[in-house]
């Protein structure tokens, strides 16, 4: 972590989330200006790491073009398919053969991370969650992701594919400026599903000064991980964090960080 990042690490205080299995190998962290793409401050940003729910953004995004090409439309039915319903929580829990409108299904994507919907999503654009996943990975190369391999729609274990913290923020920002109609989406702070209340998985929206989105993530192999953006004024940053030990820690990392892209130029970490 930077000095100035330990520094504003004084004046955040974040929501605790319980500590789990600590990833081996340093944090990721890099910050980026969203308009420009200027690189304020990164530390191991092309360490080779395990998305998590990282993954879910390319997901949204390839939905999103479906929309945007006229393919899917926000009252298109998905259908939730056996191999969706297989998938390990976070789950939305619509059982096989019951289908839910578009809308609802992105935003169970974008805000409880709903690897189930995200698998159904996938078979229902391309067929299968392997034929998907192709379509993913040629999406990451068309948009500059140059490290990045998708395994599997959701970024669940053990065939998550392997990504770093600066293909996530390229993605981040092509979501950011390509879809901005759609990106509101992962602002959401809450669903309603069959009665019950699931908040949005991002504990610092409206914790963060401006802070609107993105995604949220964990396996045990990935560590937590987040992928956030904030706008003050006419200023957007993006930070993405990956590896942290807990999710406290990554929210203050991620919080401290936004920090640091807001500061001013003289008070950043020079670049190595």
């Amino acid at each position: 972590m930077s000095r100035i990042a330990t520094m504003w690490l004084l004046l955040f205080a974040a929501v605790s989330v319980p500590a789990a299995a600590a990833p081996r190998g340093p944090v990721s962290e890099i910050v980026l200006d969203a308009t420009t793409g200027q690189v304020l401050d990164e530390d191991n940003a092309d360490r080779a790491r395990a998305p998590a729910s990282l993954a879910k953004m390319m997901t949204l995004l390839i939905a999103f073009e479906a929309m945007d090409n006229g393919t899917l439309k926000p009252g298109t039915m998905i259908r939730m398919t056996p191999a969706g319903e297989r998938q390990q929580p976070s789950r939305l829990g619509l059982r096989r053969g019951r289908s839910l409108r578009l809308d609802a299904a992105l935003r169970a994507v974008a805000v409880i991370s709903a690897n189930d919907v995200a698998v159904a999503l996938g078979d229902h654009l391309a067929g299968s969650e392997r034929a998907f996943v192709t379509q993913m990975n040629a999406r990451a190369r068309g948009i500059g992701m140059t490290s990045t391999t998708f395994g599997n729609a959701t970024g669940l274990a053990p065939s998550a594919g392997r990504t770093t913290a600066r293909d996530m923020a390229v993605l981040a920002r092509h979501l950011i400026r390509a879809e901005a109609k759609h990106y509101r989406l992962f602002g959401t702070r809450a669903i309603t599903w069959e009665g019950r209340r699931r908040e949005n998985h991002n504990k610092l929206l409206g914790k963060v000064a401006g802070m609107d989105g993105l995604k949220t993530g964990y396996t045990v192999e990935a560590g937590f991980n987040l992928a956030a953006s904030a706008k003050r004024g006419a200023r957007r940053v993006i930070v993405v964090v990956m590896g942290a030990p807990s999710g406290s820690e990554r929210d203050l990392l991620v919080a401290n960080l936004m920090e640091v892209g807001f500061s001013e130029p003289r008070l950043r970490r020079p670049r190595r």
